[in-house]
């Protein structure tokens, strides 16, 4: 059983502070990696995902992302400028824009390949490490979302 915090306020003791310094910090690391490719570390994340299944609704993207539609709109539409994704409307749905990408964009996969690696070597840490801190965010991602459904 761990001990008690002392200071229940210590800035140092809030796990909000620590995820927020982590989450900055790992996004620096990704910059200087990503800049040869164009990209900023939330245009990769769209990448990301659209490597991974397209074409997609925004909605549906959106949703991967755990974004808002209005967050990332201004994304699509820069990613549309340098010729990485289109927006169509939907043939089933005019309602709807499904977004694709471009020769362009799939072709920045092969560049994206080399991410990873290079992430976990300016991190220094082990695979395992890296696996065990992703099975522990999960966990408190899907804690705090159900901590939201609760208060509805």
């Amino acid at each position: 059983m761990a001990a008690p915090i002392s200071n229940p306020l210590a800035l140092e003791e809030q796990v909000c502070f620590a995820l927020s310094v982590a989450a900055r910090s790992v996004v620096s690391v990704y910059k200087p990696v990503l800049a040869p490719m164009g990209l900023t570390h939330p245009q990769y994340l769209v990448m990301l995902a659209l490597w991974g299944a397209e074409p997609v609704s925004v909605k549906q993207l959106a949703g991967m992302l755990q974004l808002d539609p209005a967050t990332l709109s201004p994304l699509l539409k820069r990613l549309e400028a340098l010729d990485l994704v289109v927006r169509r409307r939907d043939t089933n749905d005019e309602r709807s824009l499904a977004v694709s990408l471009t020769p362009k964009g799939r072709a920045l996969r092969e560049q994206a390949l080399k991410v990873p690696p290079a992430i976990v070597e300016r991190l220094g840490m082990s695979i395992d490490e890296l696996q065990a801190l992703h099975g522990t965010l999960t966990q408190v991602i899907a804690a705090a979302q159900h901590a939201l459904e609760s208060q509805d």
